[in-house]
C-alpha cells in the first residue's frame, strides 16, 4: 500500500497527542492513519469503494464513526469501539455521492450526520445512543 493520499483528507482527535487521519485511496478504498506517541502509523485500508470523500466525528476517547457515500448513493460508515474496527454498514438515503457529508458528536452516544441529496436537499441522521432515527429533510 502506498502511502501517498489520494483524495478527500480528514482528521479528528479524540484526545491529547492522537490524531486519526482518513482519505480516499486511488483505488476508492478508504484510508487511516494514526498519530500517536509522537509518531504515524503505518496506513491500514479500511475498504469499500467510497465515491465521497470521508467524514468523521470522535464521540468519546477510543470512540470514532467515519462516513461516506457510496457509489448506491447510500450513506455507510464504519466504527472503531477502541479495540476494532467494524464493518461497513449502510444507513441508507438517496445522496449524492458527489457529495460529502458532515458529521458531528455533542457528546457520548450522540452522533449527527447530514448530506446533500439527489433531490439538492439537506437530510440529517443521527444516532440519539440506542438506535439510528430515520432520516430528516433540513431546509434548502
Amino acid at each position: 500500500m502506498t502511502s501517498t493520499h489520494g483524495r478527500g483528507m480528514t482528521a479528528v482527535s479524540w484526545g491529547e497527542g492522537r490524531i486519526d487521519s482518513f482519505w480516499v485511496d486511488f483505488d476508492g478504498a478508504l484510508i487511516h492513519r494514526v498519530f500517536e506517541d509522537g509518531a504515524w502509523a503505518e496506513p491500514e485500508s479500511l475498504g469499500g469503494t467510497l465515491a465521497s470523500a470521508p467524514a468523521v466525528t470522535a464521540w468519546a476517547v477510543g470512540q470514532l464513526e467515519v462516513f461516506a457515500v457510496m457509489p448506491d448513493g447510500q450513506l455507510w460508515n464504519r466504527y472503531w469501539d477502541g479495540l476494532a474496527w467494524h464493518g461497513w454498514e449502510t444507513l441508507g438515503g438517496e445522496l449524492d455521492p458527489s457529495e460529502t457529508p458532515a458529521a458531528s458528536s455533542w457528546g457520548a452516544d450522540r452522533l449527527d450526520v447530514f448530506a446533500l441529496g439527489r433531490d439538492g436537499r439537506t437530510w440529517h441522521r443521527w444516532w440519539d445512543g440506542t438506535h439510528w432515527v430515520p432520516w430528516e429533510q433540513l431546509a434548502r
